[in-house]
Formats: structure tokens, C-alpha cells, sequence
């Protein structure tokens, strides 16, 4: 499998993740031109995917959404509750695959798993991808990790978690305070803290890739988060899990497994 961190951050996500017969795109929360640029950038064309997968109705993941679909006559799979709230925002769509958070889905020799994870949206779910033995974990827009989340992201070669926030730097930083509640609360985001504890909890010998997502440009640092996700990996000896950071302005170098 091939992944690659297209953007991540509060003004837009997205991921695309490729095997030798499939090619899915996950979340678009840019513009659709800037999602084409993106791919561009390394090398995908846009008429070469297989689907849309969305994660949940904020417009940080769904800005592109509708306008690539129906560009580029590709299928949108989400779940029910995220297509009726995104409804406006998504337009009329040329396909629409809808399914019940929990479920397995495949697209050619791509299995893709879905399971629910605490944030402020109406049905917002955390994807496991399986293709040859490779498993790779993509959680981002979580407030706290459940036994669920834990149990679904075991074992994986790749992790894509989000460090959204330093407490410190959110308690004294600039966002209203009914914000800063939102955030910190159990349907916000993690802080570096409490996505080092959920690491700790998935570290194994087989961890080949760390991907640092969601970073706040507000409230937290690369440094920092940088800083706690090797703090855990050190402590529980793994001296060869490679951490790359996704960035807001420019897609991550591919993963390749």
C-alpha cells in the first residue's frame, strides 16, 4: 500500500491511499481545485480514483467533497447520519454508497474498516485499511479514545493520530472560551498529551510509520507534538518507528508498505 497525507489541520484534511488495484481518497476538505493540485503533487490523477470516503460532515473535511464527485463521476461512501447533515454542502452527488458505522467494506483488494469515535459530529468514524497483511489506522477529530478505537487500531503498521492541541497553549491562547471548552471536551480533539497515552497503548515491534495529524495551528507546535510522540515511542523501545508530520500547506512524501 501507498498513503499519503494530502493535507491536515483545521483549515482542511485529507488523505489518499492507493494498492496495486485500488485508489480511494478519504475526506476532501479543500477546495477541488486545491485537492487536484494536491494529487498532482504526487503524481495521482484524480480520474484514476475508485471513491470518496468521508469521515464525518465538517466542513474541514467535506469542502471538496461534491465538487470532485461529480467532476470526476466517482462514488461517495459515508454513512447515513454524515449524509443527511452534509446534504447541502455535498450537492447532488453522481453516486452515493451508504453504510451503518461498524461495517466492513471493500473496494477491489482494499478492505476497509469502520468504527464510531467520540467528536462533535452525527456519526463520525475512525477507517482501518487491510491489503496484504498491511494494516493502516487513521483517527483523527477525537475527544478520547474508547476501548472500541483501541481494540480496532491494534496491530497496525501504520497510525495516522491526531495531536491537535497543547493544553497550555489553548488555555492561554486566543479562542473564545465556549471554543476552548469544545476542543478540550470528550467530542473535541486530542492534546498531545492524550494522544501520547492512546500511542502508548498501540505501540508493537511492527510499528513501521507514525503520522502526526491535525496539528492546531493556535494552540500547538510541531516541536511539541513532535517532542511527546517520541517521548512515548522511546519509552516503549521503538527505536525504529520512522514519525512523519502532516502538514496544512503541502502533502507528505508517500508511505510505502
Amino acid at each position: 500500500m501507498k498513503f499519503s497525507v494530502l493535507s491536515s489541520g483545521s483549515r482542511g484534511n485529507s488523505c489518499y491511499l492507493e494498492t496495486g488495484s485500488a485508489r480511494i481518497l478519504v475526506d476532501a476538505g479543500l477546495s477541488g481545485i486545491e485537492i487536484e493540485r494536491r494529487l498532482a503533487a504526487v503524481g495521482v490523477s484524480p480520474q484514476s480514483l475508485d471513491a470518496i470516503f468521508v469521515t464525518h460532515e465538517h466542513t474541514d473535511h467535506i469542502k471538496g467533497v461534491g465538487v470532485l464527485a461529480r467532476r470526476y463521476n466517482l462514488p461517495v461512501y459515508a454513512n447515513q447520519e454524515t449524509l443527511d447533515c452534509a446534504q447541502k454542502a455535498l450537492g447532488k452527488l453522481p453516486a452515493v454508497i451508504s453504510f451503518q458505522t461498524g461495517e466492513t467494506l471493500t473496494i477491489n483488494n482494499l478492505s476497509i474498516e469502520t468504527f464510531t469515535k467520540c467528536h462533535d459530529a452525527a456519526d463520525p468514524m475512525g477507517l482501518v485499511f487491510r491489503n496484504n497483511g498491511i494494516k493502516i489506522g487513521l483517527v483523527t477529530d477525537m475527544g478520547r479514545s474508547t476501548r472500541l478505537a483501541e481494540d480496532r487500531l491494534r496491530a497496525c503498521n501504520v497510525l495516522v493520530l491526531e495531536f491537535n492541541y497543547d493544553p497550555t497553549m489553548l488555555s492561554e491562547g486566543p479562542y473564545p472560551l465556549d471554543l476552548k471548552r469544545r476542543i478540550h471536551g470528550s467530542e473535541g480533539h486530542l492534546s498531545n498529551q492524550q494522544a501520547g497515552e492512546l500511542l502508548e497503548t498501540l505501540s508493537h515491534d511492527d510499528l513501521e510509520y507514525l503520522v502526526l495529524a491535525h496539528l492546531s495551528e493556535t494552540n500547538n507546535t510541531p516541536d511539541k507534538a513532535l517532542s511527546a510522540a517520541k517521548a512515548v515511542l522511546k519509552n516503549c523501545g521503538l527505536k525504529g518507528t520512522r514519525i512523519l508530520l502532516g502538514k496544512q500547506a503541502e502533502p507528505s512524501p508517500f508511505i510505502e508498505l
